[in-house]
């Protein structure tokens, strides 16, 4: 029999979560079974140190849903994000982080708002202070306004990760370190429509953040930079007739 294809990729990074991944797979899986559409989960951990790996290899073992990938060093988030994109089969893909403060349970608002743009992306403005310190609040929304200001983008909560997407959108993009933060600046470059939703924002359970304010703040500005670039010099054009 021809194994099935999903219709949905649910794409997760992963660096030393171990408590937070037997309780994250199950919440998917509950959020996705009455939707009854074939879909798949796909994690990536980014070379832990804990048991993380041992974790994911019983959870897939399991759930013939979900599929593990495992980095040898550890690589960063956007490295992570994107070996699961690359390895996601389905033509709508869902990226939410390992941490457990996106809610699983939103995913079906995502979907909804999919059917009319390409891109959609969580926004966690709502009650952001009941998952977070109000010093990463407050850098969070410097980082933003300063990002927005210079790219030009609407985007209130470009920290977020929490994102859906059509395949086609990321089709054209070159990955990059730091890029997660910048996608649907990325993906609006392209031509594609992005939209926000307002998200619940859950606080931490198990672990600790792995958020560093200083040292990403200036390796983010760096990266806003070259991104402020690119979509200055960008090729745009469109063929009007051709014989």
């Amino acid at each position: 029999m021809d194994e099935l294809i999903p219709e949905l990729s649910i794409v997760v990074p992963c660096h030393n979560e171990e408590g937070n991944l037997e309780a994250l797979a199950a919440e998917i899986r509950d959020t996705l079974a009455p939707l009854a559409i074939p879909y798949e989960v796909v994690i990536t951990d980014d070379g832990s140190t804990d048991r993380s790996w041992d974790v994911l290899r019983k959870i897939a073992c399991a759930d013939t849903n979900v599929r593990i990938q495992r980095f040898e060093t550890n690589c960063g988030e956007s490295g992570a994000s994107w070996a699961g994109i690359q390895a996601a089969r389905a033509q709508l893909i869902i990226t939410l982080d390992a941490d457990r403060q996106n809610d699983p349970r939103e995913i079906p608002r995502f979907l909804d708002a999919l059917r009319i743009f390409d891109c959609v992306c969580g926004m966690r403005t709502k009650d952001r202070g009941h998952g977070d310190s109000q010093l990463k609040i407050v850098s969070s929304r410097v980082a933003n306004w300063v990002r927005n200001t210079l790219t030009g983008d609407r985007i209130a909560d470009s920290g977020c990760t929490y994102r859906a997407f059509r395949r086609e959108c990321i089709e054209r993009i070159r990955a990059f370190n730091g890029m997660h933060r910048f996608l649907p600046t990325l993906i609006r470059m392209e031509g594609h429509t992005v939209t926000e939703i307002a998200i619940s924002n859950r606080p931490r359970t198990s672990g600790r953040s792995h958020y560093g304010i200083w040292k990403r703040g200036l390796t983010a500005f760096i990266d806003l930079l070259a991104v402020c670039w690119m979509r200055r010099r960008m090729l745009k054009y469109r063929i009007v007739d051709a014989q």
